[in-house]
C-alpha cells in the first residue's frame, strides 16, 4: 500500500472508472464484475483516506458504507418503537424543556382563551 496521497488518489479514480465500466456492461442484476468494482472503489477509498490522513492530517467529508449480509441483524430492530430508539440516542426529551407559557390556555368548549 502507497502512503503517497497522489498514487492514492489515482488509484481511487481508476476505480471508478472501472466500476462504470462494468456497470455500462453489466450482464445481469448479479453481475459479479460490477460487485467486485464496487469493492474496489471502497477499497480504493480506505487507502486514499488513510494516506490523506497520514500525509495531511486531512480527511474527506465521505463515507463509505459497509452493506449487512446478516439479514437478521434487521429483523431484531424491527421489534422495537422507533421513538423509543430516538429518545436513546437524544436523550434530550425532558419535560421541563417545555415552556407552557407558550400555548395558549383553552377554555371548557376547547376555544383558546387570551391570557392577561
Amino acid at each position: 500500500m502507497s502512503n503517497d496521497p497522489r498514487a492514492a488518489l489515482q488509484t481511487l479514480v481508476s476505480a471508478f472508472e472501472e466500476h462504470l465500466a462494468a456497470a455500462a456492461n453489466r450482464r445481469g442484476d448479479d453481475d459479479p464484475a460490477v460487485d467486485g468494482a464496487y469493492l474496489a472503489i471502497a477499497d480504493a477509498f480506505d487507502a486514499y483516506e488513510e494516506a490523506l490522513y497520514e500525509a495531511y492530517d486531512e480527511v474527506t467529508p465521505l463515507t463509505v458504507f459497509a452493506e449487512e449480509e446478516d439479514d437478521d441483524l434487521d429483523d431484531e430492530d424491527d421489534d422495537e418503537d422507533p421513538d423509543e430508539e430516538l429518545l436513546e440516542d437524544n436523550e434530550m426529551l425532558d419535560d421541563d424543556l417545555v415552556d407552557e407559557e407558550d400555548y395558549e390556555d383553552l377554555g371548557e368548549d376547547g376555544a383558546a382563551r387570551a391570557r392577561r
